[in-house]
């Protein structure tokens, strides 16, 4: 859960990503820092008065160590848990996959609106040169009310199907606030705009909410349309119409940018479904892990939900560095939207100004590209930064047990020290 942007509406305009600062050097010929010069310029930060923090930076490439400050013991990780899930339905789905939403055939002259679990279907008119385009209702209602008037069927039954996720609607460690401040929607297959309010809440019932909003919108284009029931729809049911979700690397940058919570655990699910898993938090969770074991970064991980919201889930510095260095190599393109979707530091997303304007931190502004996690007595950080000799690092600095206080610019402090630092020095 992270505070420092108000939630997104549905579409947003693309905000382009400023690129980050060259480095002197290119990455693959910049000398490797000194672990020990490093270390010099971490120590103190990391074991710093208040809230202890536990620390890695590794060498993206090689992946070894450079600095290591409890970077072995499993904390809470917040937001920095959509990194795995991101990661995870990338190599999973591959970043070309769409989650689609359908209309069918139902009863004597009924239709059913069936979820597929896209978290972005759209009820609102796009703004010009929206990025990425979501799905429409509005699309999806120009489809059926054509295909209605085709066959000369002028009144209909609007039924609605979301029985593709199951299972608790709520996650193992989430607090009972969460759902009544808007912090993520009641978990549904089939919702239009996140089941967002206009006062900033969520509906109670997405799918029901959903539903009513397709009957007015084929009101609207002539068909006289009654809400109906919650059904499940036949299988082989003749399909009236269909909307795709953007592709799945788009709603990873969302995901990452954003820290949107509702894609993050559609992205769960439609790992579950990959997996043949239940489609569910648990079964969700179970799959994100054995994702993340066929990668070989399984060590160190242990997830309840997809978006961090979970004060159970569990992962390592080390486990989340080498899942940042995974996704930066060369040997896995498919998962390069998990890193083009982080914030870079002073400029987007979670890490816009006013972070990364001080003296201590304005190092790392335009260079520091990393995601971030918040929660109450929290905060984490993980991402990738150039040093000062172009070197690629990966690192993971996370701080809080949930019990007190915690200061963000502590970890912004140690992300800049690491991009001003050339760190050459003893072996």
């Amino acid at each position: 859960m992270d505070r420092s942007l108000p939630r997104p509406p549905a579409v947003a305009a693309r905000t382009p990503l400023p690129p980050a600062a060259p480095p002197p050097a290119a990455a693959a010929d910049a000398p490797m820092p000194a672990a020990d010069a490093l270390t010099g310029e971490l120590a103190a930060l990391a074991s710093g008065s208040g809230a202890e923090i536990s620390a890695v930076v590794i060498d993206a490439r090689t992946r070894r160590t450079l600095f290591a400050h409890r970077a072995d013991r499993p904390a809470v990780p917040a937001s920095t848990t959509k990194l795995v899930t991101s990661v995870a339905a990338l190599s999973a789905l591959g970043p070309h996959h769409r989650i689609t939403t359908r209309v069918v055939r139902g009863g004597p002259r009924a239709v059913v609106l069936v979820g597929g679990g896209d978290p972005t279907l759209t009820a609102r008119t796009p703004s010009a040169g929206a990025y990425p385009r979501y799905a429409s209702l509005a699309d999806l209602a120009d489809q059926t009310a054509a295909a209605l008037k085709q066959t000369g069927t002028g009144e209909i039954r609007v039924d609605y199907d979301a029985s593709l996720y199951e299972g608790a609607g709520t996650a193992e460690g989430w607090k009972p606030n969460y759902l009544p401040d808007g912090e993520v929607a009641p978990m549904s297959a089939l919702t239009v705009d996140a089941g967002r309010t206009g006062d900033g809440g969520r509906v109670k019932d997405p799918a029901a909410s959903a539903a009513k909003k397709f009957v007015r919108l084929l009101k609207d284009r002539g068909v006289r349309a009654e809400l109906g029931e919650r059904t499940v729809a036949d299988k082989a049911a003749a399909t009236v119409g269909q909307v795709h979700s953007p592709p799945l690397s788009a709603l990873v940058e969302r995901t990452m940018t954003v820290s949107d919570n509702d894609v993050a655990e559609a992205l769960l699910r439609q790992v579950a479904l990959k997996r043949g898993a239940p489609v569910s938090f648990e079964g969700g969770a179970r799959a994100v892990m054995a994702e993340l074991a066929r990668l070989g970064v399984a060590e160190g991980v242990r997830v309840h939900d997809g978006s961090g919201l979970s004060t159970r889930n569990r992962i390592t510095p080390l486990a989340l560095a080498r899942i940042v260095s995974l996704a930066a190599s060369a040997e896995h393109p498919e998962l390069r939207a998990a890193i083009t979707g982080m914030p870079v530091a002073g400029f987007t997303g979670t890490l816009a100004a006013p972070r990364y304007t001080t003296a201590q931190t304005a190092a790392g502004a335009g260079a520091v590209r990393a995601k971030t996690g918040t929660l109450s007595g929290v905060s984490t950080l993980a991402g990738l930064v150039h040093d000062a000799d172009g070197r690629l690092l990966a690192f993971a600095f996370m701080m809080g047990d949930g019990r007190g206080p915690v200061d963000p610019a502590r970890l912004d402090r140690m992300a800049a020290a690491v991009a001003a630092c050339g760190c050459r020095g003893g072996t």
